[in-house]
């Protein structure tokens, strides 16, 4: 009947017009039809099921020989709410992808009825490109809002320009006449804050007056900032990245991308970038753009009404972030595929890429910087590094690494020791105390009161003649007659010299507040704290090098490059390889070693198809933490028949109470295609085969988990079945996998298996007498008290199992 039906529709499973009516490749490799069977056996096929015949183990795909490959069967009046997700809950891909599929068919299906179907079709075909044009426009729009926004509070700290408030300081003296070369930035439009309330320029009182503005400003900006978050918007805190992981690997996390999130986490990531706290606004803005994508994907609903194909949205966008906020567009597309995405078609890489263009675009359209670049620091070098520099620049790696490894301890440290301390019950007290410490330390020093990303572009500037900064105060000390790309290496001045002490107290002070800044509760990015800690050791390091290249040009490393007069050293390039600088384990387990039940583990709850009443089912809920159950035929016989998730059986039962009359607790639930017969006086059976997954992914006992973890890894799975001969032994989850792999990566030993590998360790399904055995409605098998030693090939790291 039913399956009939679908296999003329082209449903049926290994038909060629249901592999060649799907809609992309990448739709066939997910498929949830697919069968990957790797063993010859000559026990009995599972029951409802079907085998072929390889080389070495057995995975198959449940579900009845007459079966569809839908995961639901069709209704014809489907239940709301069935096939959603809870919160902190994992999607199920292959689901998702098999709704696309069927939505997809059922377009083209209905396409050459008229031409409002026509454009319905051409409509879907077309809004994965015009989602992520929206995403990228929003996200471009909103970059230069937030670069703008943020320069500008960065400067009203110290002043504001009387002529027009909206203007920052570099703004402010643009249009000014009165300027000098040496003093650029001061004009009488800009007024500081010890000029407008004292009239004093000069002078202890104006430094005095200046300093308490600064750290006024800056702690009124951390608490606006930190309130905000508390208050309208706890998820807009921190970089996002980390949850964008997360979310794109299927986890759901409602409200992490919504409309909340996106105004907090704008508003408030200029408040905190302007308060001078040691963070970034980089990362956070991978974050606004996802919140963009999401948005925008609900007004498609080829999207909305599906997690995994809102999930290339995502990718998409979390390149448009990336683009925005390093001016890279490839470099966007990149992180996207190698960093962030667990799913990543070819479509969505030339998706990915357009809106990476299309953020680029518009932030290049609204030059928030005034220099027609994507990013402050944009920087130039004319003269090339030479051989023996590599050792220079592998001491800066060198640094990068163990900066690196000293951040992570530590700030995992903090955190620990936050959440025992009051900074962990009051956030808003952590914000203002080290928004405090940051603002009293910062401003003596003219490299920590600059904004971050202005420190990195002063870093990396190359010393030319219409540099006036102190990093560039060299003694000239011979005639001036040269070109200006092609200024020789000098010996440095005083400026220079006190530059250096300078940076060098920044470098620790960026250090220490880093550690101590990542995790308050305010939007903060690290890729820039990073460079800028970077930029300062390479540029410390690279006048280093020029100075003793200059007054040892003799010698044997320098006397080929560096003669006198020469320009042979370029301190900005040591700046921006510092900055650069600083931004496997297997083991042979099988199936049965990681699955659940195990040993002293309560016994599997499982589901009969047909011998369970509504009450039973409630209970089973209720006493179980479980996610989902699998559903087997009987009592007597364990044999797989699929799997109900325990949400959409909750959904199910309450829907049939409210919809269906004569549903109550003692009805029989039946999962099966026919009712079985029941006596007259029996209450309404209720049928929910509709929400049961036909085709659940199974594994036999014998799988290596390396090919689990696989599994796992390309499909995306939620769970897995383990079977022998058809029967239910156990379940693998995702937290299982994760479990396992992080017992790999301590070098552990696996946990004891609950059982032995040999063919005799499970009992078989009939007596000596030919009568099944007696079985009950949890599957518990009984260990064998003999143990074996692993041989050295179960213990062997394989290079597969990698995380």
């Amino acid at each position: 009947m039913e399956s009939e039906q679908l296999f003329h529709r082209g449903y049926y499973r290994n038909s060629y017009n249901s592999i060649t009516s799907a809609s992309s490749d990448e739709e066939l490799l997910d498929g949830a039809g697919v069968i990957m069977d790797f063993q010859t056996s000559e026990d009995d096929n599972l029951l409802d099921g079907d085998t072929v015949v390889g080389t070495h183990y057995t995975m198959t795909n449940g579900g009845s020989i007459n079966s569809s490959t839908h995961l639901l069967d069709l209704l014809d009046e489907p239940i709301p709410g069935v096939g959603t997700y809870d919160d902190f809950h994992t999607i199920d891909w292959v689901r998702e992808k098999c709704k696309d599929r069927e939505r997809h068919r059922r377009i083209n299906s209905k396409k050459k009825e008229s031409a409002w179907e026509m454009t319905k079709s051409l409509y879907d075909a077309w809004s994965g490109w015009l989602v992520v044009t929206l995403t990228g426009l929003a996200s471009g729009a909103l970059a230069g809002l937030i670069d703008i926004a943020a320069d500008w509070m960065t400067d009203l700290k110290e002043g504001i320009c009387l002529s027009a408030l909206w203007y920052n300081h570099e703004q402010c003296c643009w249009g000014s006449n009165e300027t000098t070369f040496e003093e650029r930035d001061k004009c009488p439009q800009w007024k500081t804050w010890a000029e407008l309330i004292i009239g004093q320029a000069e002078g202890p009182g104006s430094y005095i007056m200046n300093y308490i503005m600064y750290i006024f400003w800056a702690l009124s900006f951390a608490f606006l900032a930190v309130s905000l978050v508390k208050v309208f918007a706890p998820y807009a805190c921190g970089s996002g990245i980390p949850e964008i992981k997360t979310i794109l690997s299927g986890f759901i996390i409602r409200g992490y991308l919504g409309k909340w999130t996106l105004m907090i986490k704008t508003i408030t990531l200029v408040l905190a970038v302007a308060s001078g706290l040691s963070l970034g606004k980089e990362g956070p803005l991978v974050h606004v753009a996802c919140c963009c994508g999401n948005i925008f994907s609900y007004l498609f609903p080829k999207y909305s009404t599906n997690e995994a194909k809102k999930r290339e949205v995502l990718s998409a966008a979390s390149a448009a972030g990336v683009s925005v906020a390093f001016g890279a567009p490839i470099g966007g597309v990149l992180f996207s595929l190698e960093e962030v995405s667990y799913y990543f078609p070819l479509k969505t890489l030339w998706r990915s890429f357009f809106a990476a263009l299309v953020a680029a675009f518009v932030l290049r359209s609204i030059n928030p910087f005034g220099n027609s670049r994507l990013v402050l620091f944009y920087v130039e070098y004319h003269t090339p590094w030479y051989l023996f520099e590599l050792f220079p620049f592998i001491l800066l790696g060198v640094f990068g690494g163990l900066w690196g490894a000293f951040f992570i301890r530590a700030n995992i440290a903090w955190c620990r020791r936050r959440k025992s301390t009051k900074f962990g019950k009051y956030p808003v007290l952590e914000v203002i105390i080290v928004a405090a410490i940051t603002a009293v330390i910062a401003f003596p020093n003219p490299y920590t009161r600059l904004n971050t990303s202005e420190l990195i572009k002063e870093l990396f500037t190359d010393c030319g003649p219409l540099e006036s900064s102190s990093l560039c105060d060299y003694r000239n000390d011979m005639n001036a007659s040269k070109i200006v790309d092609d200024i020789p290496d000098r010996p440095a001045g005083v400026g220079v010299y006190s530059a250096i002490w300078q940076l060098c107290l920044a470098l620790i002070f960026k250090i220490i507040m880093t550690v101590f800044t990542f995790g308050i509760k305010v939007p903060s990015g690290l890729f820039i704290p990073s460079m800028a800690i970077g930029a300062i050791a390479g540029r410390i390091v690279g006048i280093a090098v020029e100075q003793l290249a200059y007054y040892h040009h003799d010698w044997f490393i320098f006397k080929e490059w560096c003669e006198v007069g020469a320009d042979c050293i370029t301190p900005g390039l040591y700046a921006m390889v510092g900055a650069a600088a600083c931004l496997e384990f297997t083991h042979t387990t099988l199936a049965a070693d990681v699955m659940r039940p195990r040993r002293n583990d309560p016994p599997l709850a499982v589901l009969t198809q047909d011998n369970m009443t509504v009450d039973d089912i409630e209970n089973m809920i209720n006493e179980t933490s479980y996610n989902g159950f699998p559903v087997i035929m009987s009592k007597e016989s364990q044999r797989l028949v699929g799997f109900a998730l325990r949400r959409d059986l909750t959904i199910a039962i309450e829907s049939a109470r409210k919809k269906q009359e004569g549903i109550v607790g003692s009805s029989r639930v039946c999962f099966a295609q026919h009712t079985p017969s029941l006596p007259a006086e029996s209450p309404r059976p209720l049928k929910l085969r509709s929400i049961l997954d036909m085709s659940p992914f199974t594994v036999t006992d014998h799988t290596p988990m390396e090919i689990v973890v696989d599994i796992f890894r390309k499909l995306g799975l939620r769970q897995c079945l383990v079977t022998h001969n058809g029967i239910v032994l156990g379940i693998i989850t995702k937290k299982n996998i994760l479990e396992h792999l992080e017992q790999l990566k301590q070098h552990v030993e696996p946990l004891a298996p609950p059982w032995h590998y040999n063919k005799k360790r499970y009992p078989p399904s009939y007596g000596p007498d030919g009568k099944p055995r007696p079985r009950f409605n949890n599957v518990q098998l009984n260990p064998i008290d003999e143990e074996r030693e692993e041989t050295e090939e179960e213990v062997h790291l394989l290079n597969s199992t990698t995380v």
